[in-house]
């Protein structure tokens, strides 16, 4: 892991796996949507998508598989409504809400995230905490998923920052890779993945709680 440069002006997260509990969910809602087609998808199958959109997802796996549109889109609309049935069950990731009311003062917040506009908006409402962030930038607002910059690099445009200025806190692969080609510094928080393969995905520091990140804000700057 690379030397912490001195304290960010601003803090970028991901939504889904970091704020809010939300992967299993979205997990069980695939695997009832494949089901219904009858299509059985390996574990490894799902963990190699997360931090990616639904609609990639969906898209990939079923369009292997030789689905037409019509049955892509029809699998689509069937996960989101499986979610959206128990979505009001969510619950926030320990910790995530007392360190956002913490660094909101300290640093200027935004969120970066593979959610539908519509996902990001129910979800952050359901926390109570939309109002917290400064800029939000969802699948609605980009065409390249991650581990592609873009989300990234439009939220850094929002905040009228650099690279340099931002950390970018992430749960999976995918995300930490884009954060790492969006020049951030990438912070991973255990809540999906182990240690061993977010450092492999190149996380610049990892954490098993936001009271640890927390702490890593704290210490002094490096001289």
């Amino acid at each position: 892991m690379m030397l912490l440069p001195n304290s960010p002006s601003a803090l970028i997260f991901d939504m889904d796996g970091v704020l809010i509990d939300s992967e299993p969910l979205h997990k069980r809602a695939k695997a009832e949507a494949f089901r219904r087609f009858g299509i059985v998808v390996p574990e490894s199958v799902y963990d190699s998508y997360k931090g990616r959109s639904d609609a990639i997802v969906m898209q990939e796996i079923l369009g292997e598989r030789g689905a037409s549109a019509e049955i892509i889109a029809s699998a689509l609309s069937l996960k989101h409504e499986i979610f959206e049935a128990s979505e009001h069950e969510l619950q926030p990731v320990p910790g995530a809400i007392d360190f956002l009311l913490w660094a909101k003062p300290r640093y200027r917040l935004a969120l970066a995230t593979s959610a539908t506009p519509r996902n990001r908006a129910a979800l952050l409402e359901l926390l109570g905490i939309g109002s917290l962030f400064e800029a939000a930038v969802d699948s609605g607002q980009f065409q390249r998923p991650k581990p592609d910059p873009e989300v990234f690099l439009i939220a850094l445009r929002k905040l009228a920052l650099t690279a340099a200025d931002c950390w970018v806190i992430e749960d999976t692969v995918n995300g930490l890779q884009a954060a790492k080609s969006a020049g951030c510094v990438a912070v991973a928080i255990t809540t999906t993945f182990d240690r061993a393969v977010l450092s492999n995905a190149g996380a610049d520091l990892i954490v098993d709680s936001f009271a640890e990140l927390q702490s890593e804000l704290e210490r002094p700057s490096q001289p």
